[in-house]
């Protein structure tokens, strides 16, 4: 039961980490502006790069990413505070890989849901990234960031990398932590919330109106 209450306070500290809204808190109090009323609406970085150029939209990255990178430090802590033998007994009813499961599903969804912003937020990427670089391990972290790389790379589209990267989160999860399938299913639960806060990209790279790098904006 112990390990159990553990794992729910990991969540609720994860999930508000994660609800910080750094773009939109950044866009008004340095430029004075409210980000969720320019280009798409959405307080994370690639609107905040179009909206207040590089520096605005990297020290929005840098933030979310850095909240997602503490959440996965939030789960080591409990682990090795609160869980015997800091979660890797064998016989473990809540294990250590399944606590960085619940930080990573827990700080994903307070960026996405955000009860600061009516349970709006973010798509996720940048605070995703950052969760996996302690979920993963900085190989997977950076397999998956290869994956977007490439694919933003070859097709000039932000959302497609970052879809690809969201879909293969599960395959990843089933070779971290195969065996423990709570961790397993947490992991792929994220993903899945990834790729639904990308909705209406997908609904525009079906119509052919998604929008590539470089494109000029609208006036």
């Amino acid at each position: 039961m112990q390990d159990l209450l553990v794992a729910a306070a990991l969540f609720v500290a994860a999930f508000l980490l994660g609800s910080v809204p750094w773009g939109l808190i950044i866009s008004k109090v340095f430029y004075h502006t409210d980000l969720r009323e320019h280009g798409s609406g959405n307080i994370g970085t690639t609107n905040a790069i179009r909206t207040m150029g590089k520096v605005g939209g990297y020290a929005v990255f840098v933030l979310d990413f850095g909240k997602g990178l503490l959440s996965g430090v939030l789960a080591w802590w409990f682990s090795w505070q609160f869980l015997p033998g800091g979660g890797l007994a064998p016989d473990a009813l809540v294990s250590y890989d399944t606590l960085l499961a619940v930080a990573f599903l827990g700080c994903v969804w307070g960026h996405i849901f955000s009860p600061w912003l009516g349970f709006k937020g973010g798509k996720g990427i940048a605070v995703a990234v950052g969760c996996l670089f302690v979920t993963f391990g900085w190989v997977g972290a950076c397999l998956e960031l290869l994956i977007f790389i490439v694919l933003v790379v070859a097709t000039k589209r932000v959302s497609i990398g970052s879809i690809a990267a969201a879909l293969s989160c599960p395959f990843f999860s089933l070779y971290y932590f195969w065996g423990d399938w709570i961790a397993v299913a947490l992991c792929t639960l994220a993903g899945l919330t990834v790729v639904w806060a990308h909705r209406e990209n997908i609904k525009r790279l079906r119509a052919g109106t998604e929008s590539r790098i470089g494109d000029k904006k609208k006036a």
